[in-house]
């Protein structure tokens, strides 16, 4: 499924902008000693990203890195909010974007804050079906859609090991960096009903 491209590139990092519409395949380690995890690979199976949950961290910190181990940033929970809130941090601890839940009466939805590498105040609101885990990213400020996730059950085990796979489709001009972060604010916050 192709999306018109983006008017304007959005993100923090340049190297990780997709040059077309690309769909990625987000699958969790369930078993993963490290805790909650995931492998990131294109539809076609060539790695992009990978994330590792810390097991003790209080706030649910998950590393999320290139495909050479190199890091990224991390995804954590923030604490003593009203409403589920995500951040992220890069590695000099830096906070540089924040995922924070809103109440909708006609399912869930979730805004992102942040300044993209434009120099940019961003709002992307993620909107849809939490439950069945199907929803659209959307740019506020230009109704553009940014990146659709739908939640893929590749096979019985998944439903058994309560494993997730998530396909992510992503704009060009968009940061799929990013795009996974929101994907991953989307199953923790699942996971935590």
């Amino acid at each position: 499924m192709a999306l018109p491209p983006l008017r304007e590139k959005i993100g923090f990092f340049p190297q990780h902008i997709a040059g077309g519409t690309e769909t990625l395949v987000l699958k969790e380690h369930v078993m993963s000693l490290s805790g909650d995890s995931f492998s990131i690979k294109t539809a076609d199976g060539r790695p992009v990203f990978q994330v590792k949950g810390d097991v003790l961290s209080l706030s649910g910190r998950k590393h999320l890195m290139d495909e050479k181990g190199e890091p990224i940033f991390d995804i954590r929970k923030e604490h003593l909010t009203f409403h589920t809130t995500y951040y992220c941090e890069d590695p000099s601890g830096k906070k540089i974007f924040e995922v924070g839940s809103k109440f909708s009466p006609l399912g869930s939805k979730a805004v992102a804050t942040f300044t993209s590498f434009d120099g940019k105040a961003k709002e992307l609101e993620m909107k849809g079906d939490w439950l069945e885990v199907s929803a659209n990213i959307v740019d506020l400020s230009t109704g553009e859609v940014v990146a659709k996730i739908d939640r893929t059950l590749l096979s019985g085990k998944d439903i058994f090991f309560g494993q997730q796979t998530y396909a992510l489709t992503i704009a060009k001009g968009a940061d799929m960096a990013l795009m996974v972060a929101m994907v991953i604010a989307l199953d923790e916050k699942k996971e935590k009903k």
